[in-house]
Protein backbone atom coordinates (compact mmCIF):
# COMPACT_ATOMS: atom_id res chain seq x y z
CA UNK A 1 0.00 0.00 0.00
CA UNK A 2 1.32 3.06 -0.93
CA UNK A 3 1.67 5.71 2.08
CA UNK A 4 3.14 8.41 0.50
CA UNK A 5 3.33 9.55 -3.46
CA UNK A 6 4.32 12.33 -5.39
CA UNK A 7 3.19 12.40 -9.04
CA UNK A 8 4.92 14.88 -11.53
CA UNK A 9 5.20 17.92 -8.45
CA UNK A 10 6.91 20.57 -9.32
CA UNK A 11 7.29 23.61 -6.81
CA UNK A 12 7.72 27.35 -7.73
CA UNK A 13 8.41 30.67 -5.61
CA UNK A 14 8.61 34.18 -6.74
CA UNK A 15 11.67 35.72 -6.02
CA UNK A 16 11.33 39.84 -5.99
CA UNK A 17 14.21 42.53 -6.42
CA UNK A 18 12.65 44.76 -4.21
CA UNK A 19 10.28 44.63 -1.61
CA UNK A 20 8.26 47.43 -3.51
CA UNK A 21 8.17 44.84 -6.46
CA UNK A 22 5.45 43.12 -4.69
CA UNK A 23 3.84 45.80 -3.97
CA UNK A 24 3.88 47.31 -7.51
CA UNK A 25 2.91 43.75 -9.12
CA UNK A 26 -0.21 43.40 -6.48
CA UNK A 27 -1.30 47.19 -7.53
CA UNK A 28 -1.50 46.40 -11.05
CA UNK A 29 -3.53 43.74 -10.34
CA UNK A 30 -1.08 40.78 -11.47
CA UNK A 31 -0.92 42.41 -14.74
CA UNK A 32 2.37 43.52 -14.76
CA UNK A 33 5.12 40.74 -13.69
CA UNK A 34 7.61 41.69 -11.34
CA UNK A 35 9.28 38.80 -10.07
CA UNK A 36 11.35 35.95 -11.16
CA UNK A 37 9.79 32.17 -10.85
CA UNK A 38 12.42 29.93 -8.59
CA UNK A 39 11.77 26.60 -9.66
CA UNK A 40 12.86 24.40 -6.15
CA UNK A 41 11.34 21.27 -8.07
CA UNK A 42 10.46 20.43 -11.28
CA UNK A 43 8.71 17.32 -12.39
CA UNK A 44 9.06 15.08 -9.40
CA UNK A 45 7.90 11.58 -9.03
CA UNK A 46 8.36 8.66 -6.58
CA UNK A 47 6.28 6.76 -3.95
CA UNK A 48 6.96 5.39 0.27
CA UNK A 49 5.19 2.21 0.90
CA UNK A 50 3.80 1.93 4.14
CA UNK A 51 6.13 0.77 6.80
CA UNK A 52 9.54 1.39 5.07
CA UNK A 53 12.06 4.11 5.55
CA UNK A 54 12.78 6.48 2.67
CA UNK A 55 15.64 8.67 2.22
CA UNK A 56 15.55 11.94 0.38
CA UNK A 57 19.50 12.60 -0.35
CA UNK A 58 21.50 14.99 -2.14
CA UNK A 59 23.41 18.78 -2.41
CA UNK A 60 22.11 21.66 -0.41
CA UNK A 61 19.70 23.51 -2.31
CA UNK A 62 18.33 20.28 -4.32
CA UNK A 63 14.89 20.45 -3.01
CA UNK A 64 14.99 17.52 -0.37
CA UNK A 65 13.11 20.38 2.46
CA UNK A 66 10.46 21.93 -0.11
CA UNK A 67 9.51 18.18 -0.72
CA UNK A 68 8.91 17.43 2.96
CA UNK A 69 7.10 20.52 3.12
CA UNK A 70 4.81 19.45 -0.05
CA UNK A 71 4.17 16.09 2.10
CA UNK A 72 3.58 17.69 5.51
CA UNK A 73 1.00 20.04 3.51
CA UNK A 74 2.60 23.56 4.56
CA UNK A 75 2.67 24.29 0.76
CA UNK A 76 0.27 23.17 -1.99
CA UNK A 77 2.57 22.48 -5.09
CA UNK A 78 2.48 24.28 -8.17
CA UNK A 79 2.21 21.46 -10.65
CA UNK A 80 1.23 17.84 -10.15
CA UNK A 81 -0.32 16.16 -7.28
CA UNK A 82 1.13 14.92 -3.42
CA UNK A 83 -0.97 12.45 -1.82
CA UNK A 84 -0.58 11.07 2.03
CA UNK A 85 -2.82 8.77 3.34
CA UNK A 86 -2.85 8.79 7.44
CA UNK A 87 -1.91 11.58 9.79
CA UNK A 88 1.64 13.26 9.13
CA UNK A 89 4.09 13.87 11.87
CA UNK A 90 6.58 15.94 10.75
CA UNK A 91 9.78 17.59 12.30
CA UNK A 92 11.01 20.04 9.87
CA UNK A 93 13.17 23.54 10.29
CA UNK A 94 14.35 23.39 14.25
CA UNK A 95 11.24 24.66 16.49
CA UNK A 96 9.15 25.42 13.15
CA UNK A 97 5.76 25.65 14.91
CA UNK A 98 6.77 26.57 18.41
CA UNK A 99 6.18 29.93 20.46
CA UNK A 100 9.49 31.22 21.89
CA UNK A 101 7.84 32.98 24.30
CA UNK A 102 5.38 30.09 25.37
CA UNK A 103 7.09 27.04 27.73
CA UNK A 104 7.75 23.81 26.83
CA UNK A 105 4.54 22.10 28.29
CA UNK A 106 2.22 24.92 26.48
CA UNK A 107 4.31 24.47 22.75
CA UNK A 108 3.84 20.57 23.37
CA UNK A 109 -0.37 21.40 23.26
CA UNK A 110 0.39 23.65 20.63
CA UNK A 111 2.09 21.55 18.25
CA UNK A 112 0.25 18.64 19.09
CA UNK A 113 -3.19 20.54 18.45
CA UNK A 114 -1.70 21.61 14.63
CA UNK A 115 -0.80 17.80 14.47
CA UNK A 116 -4.76 16.94 15.03
CA UNK A 117 -4.50 15.73 18.64
CA UNK A 118 -7.42 16.52 21.16
CA UNK A 119 -6.60 18.16 24.48
CA UNK A 120 -8.15 14.27 26.12
CA UNK A 121 -5.35 12.67 23.55
CA UNK A 122 -1.95 15.39 24.22
CA UNK A 123 -2.99 15.03 27.83
CA UNK A 124 -2.66 10.99 27.91
CA UNK A 125 0.67 11.23 26.39
CA UNK A 126 2.08 14.35 27.49
CA UNK A 127 3.98 12.35 30.25
CA UNK A 128 5.89 10.02 27.42
CA UNK A 129 6.63 12.88 25.47
CA UNK A 130 8.02 14.87 28.54
CA UNK A 131 9.83 11.84 29.57
CA UNK A 132 11.37 11.00 25.93
CA UNK A 133 12.62 14.41 25.60
CA UNK A 134 14.86 14.90 29.23
CA UNK A 135 14.88 18.37 29.53
CA UNK A 136 13.99 18.61 33.29
CA UNK A 137 12.99 21.87 34.48
CA UNK A 138 13.25 23.76 31.26
CA UNK A 139 9.74 22.05 29.99
CA UNK A 140 8.15 25.03 32.45
CA UNK A 141 10.46 27.81 30.72
CA UNK A 142 10.24 29.65 27.76
CA UNK A 143 11.28 28.18 24.52
CA UNK A 144 13.43 30.84 23.63
CA UNK A 145 15.75 29.88 26.45
CA UNK A 146 16.29 26.35 25.19
CA UNK A 147 19.90 25.67 23.20
CA UNK A 148 19.28 23.76 19.55
CA UNK A 149 19.68 20.80 21.46
CA UNK A 150 16.94 20.75 23.56
CA UNK A 151 14.73 22.13 21.20
CA UNK A 152 15.37 18.65 19.13
CA UNK A 153 14.71 17.21 21.59
CA UNK A 154 11.27 18.33 22.40
CA UNK A 155 10.10 18.80 18.72
CA UNK A 156 10.93 14.82 18.00
CA UNK A 157 9.04 13.59 21.21
CA UNK A 158 6.08 15.69 20.52
CA UNK A 159 5.90 13.83 16.37
CA UNK A 160 6.66 10.40 17.24
CA UNK A 161 3.93 10.72 20.32
CA UNK A 162 1.15 12.03 17.77
CA UNK A 163 0.64 8.68 16.51
CA UNK A 164 1.59 9.34 13.13
CA UNK A 165 1.32 7.15 10.05
CA UNK A 166 3.76 8.90 8.07
CA UNK A 167 6.60 10.55 9.83
CA UNK A 168 9.09 13.14 7.76
CA UNK A 169 12.16 14.17 9.93
CA UNK A 170 14.49 17.00 8.29
CA UNK A 171 18.03 16.64 8.63
CA UNK A 172 16.86 17.29 12.43
CA UNK A 173 18.66 14.30 14.45
CA UNK A 174 22.54 15.77 13.43
CA UNK A 175 21.31 19.13 15.91
CA UNK A 176 21.52 16.58 18.71
CA UNK A 177 23.73 14.72 20.83
CA UNK A 178 25.07 10.62 20.47
CA UNK A 179 23.05 9.62 23.44
CA UNK A 180 19.67 11.25 22.14
CA UNK A 181 20.64 10.32 18.63
CA UNK A 182 20.84 6.65 19.36
CA UNK A 183 17.50 6.59 21.25
CA UNK A 184 15.63 7.68 18.31
CA UNK A 185 17.36 5.61 15.88
CA UNK A 186 15.59 2.86 17.76
CA UNK A 187 12.14 4.99 17.74
CA UNK A 188 12.61 5.03 14.15
CA UNK A 189 13.22 0.83 14.09
CA UNK A 190 10.08 0.91 16.33
CA UNK A 191 7.73 2.74 14.78
CA UNK A 192 8.91 1.34 11.50
CA UNK A 193 7.91 -2.57 12.87
CA UNK A 194 4.36 -0.45 13.77
CA UNK A 195 4.10 -0.04 9.60
CA UNK A 196 4.71 3.46 10.26
CA UNK A 197 6.61 5.10 6.89
CA UNK A 198 9.05 7.26 7.50
CA UNK A 199 10.63 10.08 5.23
CA UNK A 200 14.33 11.27 6.28
CA UNK A 201 16.56 13.79 4.62
CA UNK A 202 20.07 13.61 5.88
CA UNK A 203 23.34 14.55 4.53
CA UNK A 204 24.75 11.33 6.99
CA UNK A 205 25.24 8.73 3.99
CA UNK A 206 26.45 5.83 7.16
CA UNK A 207 22.72 6.74 8.41
CA UNK A 208 21.04 6.54 5.19
CA UNK A 209 22.60 3.28 4.41
CA UNK A 210 22.36 1.84 7.90
CA UNK A 211 18.16 2.98 8.08
CA UNK A 212 17.50 3.33 4.90
CA UNK A 213 15.21 1.15 2.72
CA UNK A 214 14.75 3.52 -0.25
CA UNK A 215 16.46 6.78 -1.01
CA UNK A 216 16.04 9.42 -3.68
CA UNK A 217 18.47 11.42 -4.91
CA UNK A 218 17.42 15.45 -5.75
CA UNK A 219 19.94 17.49 -8.01
CA UNK A 220 18.89 20.92 -8.95
CA UNK A 221 15.20 20.17 -8.01
CA UNK A 222 14.92 17.01 -10.88
CA UNK A 223 15.20 13.44 -9.61
CA UNK A 224 18.67 12.26 -10.38
CA UNK A 225 18.24 8.78 -8.83
CA UNK A 226 15.67 6.35 -7.26
CA UNK A 227 15.41 2.66 -5.86
CA UNK A 228 17.56 0.94 -3.39
CA UNK A 229 19.49 3.32 -0.40
CA UNK A 230 22.81 1.21 -1.33
CA UNK A 231 22.60 1.87 -5.03
CA UNK A 232 21.67 5.15 -5.03
CA UNK A 233 24.20 6.23 -2.35
CA UNK A 234 26.82 4.49 -4.42
CA UNK A 235 26.10 6.69 -7.40
CA UNK A 236 25.44 10.40 -5.34
CA UNK A 237 29.12 9.59 -3.75
CA UNK A 238 30.65 8.69 -7.05
CA UNK A 239 29.37 11.87 -8.01
CA UNK A 240 30.66 13.86 -4.86
CA UNK A 241 34.11 12.49 -5.60
CA UNK A 242 33.87 13.51 -9.38
CA UNK A 243 33.19 17.07 -7.55
CA UNK A 244 35.62 16.81 -4.87
CA UNK A 245 38.67 15.76 -7.42
CA UNK A 246 37.68 18.78 -9.48
CA UNK A 247 37.92 21.26 -7.14
CA UNK A 248 41.33 19.20 -5.88
CA UNK A 249 42.99 20.12 -9.93
CA UNK A 250 41.55 23.61 -8.96
CA UNK A 251 43.01 24.11 -6.28
CA UNK A 252 46.88 22.46 -6.82
CA UNK A 253 47.00 24.46 -10.23
CA UNK A 254 46.19 27.41 -8.34
CA UNK A 255 49.03 26.61 -5.71
CA UNK A 256 51.26 26.03 -8.49
CA UNK A 257 50.75 29.60 -10.22
CA UNK A 258 51.47 30.86 -7.14
CA UNK A 259 47.96 32.10 -6.31
CA UNK A 260 45.79 31.08 -3.17
CA UNK A 261 47.57 30.63 0.70
CA UNK A 262 51.12 29.70 -0.03
CA UNK A 263 52.69 30.81 3.31
CA UNK A 264 54.34 28.29 5.17
CA UNK A 265 53.16 28.18 8.74
CA UNK A 266 55.13 29.51 11.93
CA UNK A 267 56.84 27.32 14.73
CA UNK A 268 54.24 29.08 17.12
CA UNK A 269 50.31 28.75 15.14
CA UNK A 270 48.37 31.65 16.73
CA UNK A 271 44.34 31.86 15.69
CA UNK A 272 41.64 29.76 16.11
CA UNK A 273 39.48 29.55 12.59
CA UNK A 274 36.46 28.36 15.01
CA UNK A 275 35.07 27.91 18.52
CA UNK A 276 31.46 26.29 19.26
CA UNK A 277 32.12 25.90 23.21
CA UNK A 278 35.03 26.24 25.60
CA UNK A 279 35.98 24.71 28.71
CA UNK A 280 38.73 23.91 31.34
CA UNK A 281 40.22 26.15 34.58
CA UNK A 282 42.27 28.30 32.68
CA UNK A 283 45.99 27.35 33.89
CA UNK A 284 46.62 26.87 29.69
CA UNK A 285 45.04 28.95 26.89
CA UNK A 286 45.10 27.08 23.25
CA UNK A 287 46.25 30.07 21.32
CA UNK A 288 46.30 28.39 17.65
CA UNK A 289 46.00 25.26 15.86
CA UNK A 290 46.64 24.64 11.86
CA UNK A 291 46.65 22.20 9.17
CA UNK A 292 49.58 21.57 7.15
CA UNK A 293 50.64 19.45 4.09
CA UNK A 294 54.10 18.04 3.01
CA UNK A 295 55.49 21.22 2.49
CA UNK A 296 54.73 22.60 5.28
CA UNK A 297 52.17 24.99 3.95
CA UNK A 298 48.79 25.33 5.50
CA UNK A 299 46.39 22.23 4.33
CA UNK A 300 42.46 22.90 3.29
CA UNK A 301 41.70 19.22 2.08
CA UNK A 302 42.58 16.19 3.87
CA UNK A 303 43.83 13.42 0.95
CA UNK A 304 43.33 9.70 1.48
CA UNK A 305 46.87 8.06 2.31
CA UNK A 306 48.98 11.48 2.61
CA UNK A 307 50.46 13.26 5.48
CA UNK A 308 48.58 15.64 7.78
CA UNK A 309 50.45 17.67 10.27
CA UNK A 310 48.23 19.07 13.04
CA UNK A 311 50.46 21.46 14.81
CA UNK A 312 48.91 23.12 18.32
CA UNK A 313 50.36 25.97 20.18
CA UNK A 314 49.15 26.82 23.90
CA UNK A 315 50.36 29.46 26.64
CA UNK A 316 50.94 28.63 30.25
CA UNK A 317 49.03 30.52 32.67
CA UNK A 318 49.75 28.86 35.57
CA UNK A 319 52.89 26.64 36.74
CA UNK A 320 51.87 23.12 34.85
CA UNK A 321 53.89 20.35 36.21
CA UNK A 322 53.05 17.67 33.54
CA UNK A 323 51.50 19.04 31.06
CA UNK A 324 49.61 16.94 27.79
CA UNK A 325 47.95 18.19 24.64
CA UNK A 326 45.41 16.09 22.38
CA UNK A 327 42.93 16.79 19.91
CA UNK A 328 39.57 14.90 18.99
CA UNK A 329 38.41 14.25 15.55
CA UNK A 330 34.75 14.43 14.81
CA UNK A 331 33.18 13.49 11.85
CA UNK A 332 29.86 15.68 10.64
CA UNK A 333 27.30 14.41 12.82
CA UNK A 334 29.38 15.48 15.89
CA UNK A 335 30.18 11.90 16.39
CA UNK A 336 33.72 11.44 18.25
CA UNK A 337 35.72 9.99 15.20
CA UNK A 338 39.54 9.67 16.65
CA UNK A 339 41.59 10.90 19.64
CA UNK A 340 45.36 11.94 19.76
CA UNK A 341 47.45 12.59 22.63
CA UNK A 342 50.97 13.55 23.25
CA UNK A 343 51.04 11.15 26.28
CA UNK A 344 49.38 7.98 24.82
CA UNK A 345 52.40 8.38 22.31
CA UNK A 346 54.86 8.36 25.19
CA UNK A 347 55.65 11.83 24.29
CA UNK A 348 56.32 13.80 27.40
CA UNK A 349 55.94 17.46 27.64
CA UNK A 350 58.39 19.85 29.59
CA UNK A 351 57.01 21.39 33.09
CA UNK A 352 55.95 25.29 31.99
CA UNK A 353 56.33 28.58 33.99
CA UNK A 354 53.23 31.10 33.73
CA UNK A 355 54.00 32.73 30.16
CA UNK A 356 55.65 29.64 28.47
CA UNK A 357 54.75 28.90 25.20
CA UNK A 358 54.40 25.19 23.88
CA UNK A 359 53.68 23.74 20.69
CA UNK A 360 53.09 20.00 19.72
CA UNK A 361 52.81 18.37 15.79
CA UNK A 362 50.91 15.56 15.54
CA UNK A 363 51.82 13.71 12.37
CA UNK A 364 49.03 11.91 11.05
CA UNK A 365 48.56 9.18 7.90
CA UNK A 366 44.99 9.90 7.09
CA UNK A 367 43.21 7.04 6.02
CA UNK A 368 40.38 6.28 3.33
CA UNK A 369 37.82 8.02 4.73
CA UNK A 370 34.43 9.05 3.41
CA UNK A 371 34.33 12.24 2.45
CA UNK A 372 32.96 14.62 4.50
CA UNK A 373 33.54 17.68 6.82
CA UNK A 374 35.75 16.66 9.63
CA UNK A 375 36.49 19.07 12.71
CA UNK A 376 39.53 18.65 15.26
CA UNK A 377 38.58 19.94 18.85
CA UNK A 378 42.03 20.91 20.35
CA UNK A 379 42.58 20.51 24.39
CA UNK A 380 45.62 21.14 27.25
CA UNK A 381 45.34 18.76 30.38
CA UNK A 382 47.55 19.07 33.12
CA UNK A 383 48.51 15.59 34.50
CA UNK A 384 47.76 11.77 33.81
CA UNK A 385 44.96 9.13 34.85
CA UNK A 386 41.83 10.25 37.65
CA UNK A 387 43.43 13.13 38.92
CA UNK A 388 44.56 14.94 35.30
CA UNK A 389 42.44 18.74 34.85
CA UNK A 390 41.35 20.15 31.72
CA UNK A 391 43.04 23.61 31.19
CA UNK A 392 41.18 24.21 27.94
CA UNK A 393 39.10 22.29 25.39
CA UNK A 394 38.06 24.17 22.19
CA UNK A 395 35.13 22.27 20.12
CA UNK A 396 35.60 22.34 16.89
CA UNK A 397 38.36 24.82 16.15
CA UNK A 398 39.64 23.49 12.73
CA UNK A 399 37.43 21.86 9.87
CA UNK A 400 38.92 19.79 6.78
CA UNK A 401 36.94 18.70 3.72
CA UNK A 402 37.99 14.89 3.50
CA UNK A 403 38.49 14.05 -0.64
CA UNK A 404 37.17 10.55 -2.11
CA UNK A 405 40.01 8.60 -3.49
CA UNK A 406 37.95 7.62 -6.78
CA UNK A 407 36.10 4.15 -5.33
CA UNK A 408 32.99 4.35 -3.03
CA UNK A 409 33.77 3.82 0.69
CA UNK A 410 30.52 1.83 2.38
CA UNK A 411 30.86 2.88 5.87
CA UNK A 412 33.12 5.03 7.54
CA UNK A 413 36.09 4.11 6.08
CA UNK A 414 38.39 1.61 3.86
CA UNK A 415 40.45 -1.04 5.66
CA UNK A 416 43.23 -1.93 4.03
CA UNK A 417 42.52 -5.32 3.26
CA UNK A 418 44.54 -8.48 1.21
CA UNK A 419 42.92 -10.70 -0.63
CA UNK A 420 44.43 -14.41 -1.63
CA UNK A 421 42.56 -18.01 -2.68
CA UNK A 422 43.86 -20.62 -1.08
CA UNK A 423 45.44 -23.17 -2.52
CA UNK A 424 45.28 -25.67 -0.19
CA UNK A 425 41.60 -25.77 -0.11
CA UNK A 426 41.41 -25.27 -4.21
CA UNK A 427 39.98 -28.46 -6.23
CA UNK A 428 42.81 -30.08 -8.26
CA UNK A 429 42.33 -29.59 -11.90
CA UNK A 430 41.30 -32.86 -13.58
CA UNK A 431 44.16 -34.84 -14.96
CA UNK A 432 43.95 -35.73 -18.93
CA UNK A 433 43.40 -38.91 -19.76
CA UNK A 434 45.59 -40.87 -22.14
CA UNK A 435 44.50 -41.49 -25.47
CA UNK A 436 44.76 -45.34 -26.67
Amino acid sequence: MTALSFESVSKSYALYNAPSDRFKELASFNLRNYHEDFWALRDVSFEARRGTILCLIGENGSGKSTALQLAAGVFAPTQGNVRAVGRVGALLELGAGFNPEFSGRDNVYLSATLMGMSSREIAKCYGDIEHFAEIGDFIGRPVKTYSSGMLVRLAFAVAIHTNPEILLVDEALAVGDYYFRQRCLRKIHEMRSRQVTIVLVSHSMADVKAIGEYAVWLEDGRVRATGYADDVVALYLARMAQKDATYADVLSRSRANGQGENCIAPEVVEGLPNIDGRRGNGAAEIIGIAALDEEGQRALLMEAERPLLLRVSFRARQPLARPNVAVTMRNHIGLDFAVFSAADNRVELPSMAPGDVCTVDFQLEVPELYPGNFSFSPSVIEGSGAGAETCDWVDNALTLQMTHSGKPIYGYLRVPCHVAVNERLTPAAPTASPQS
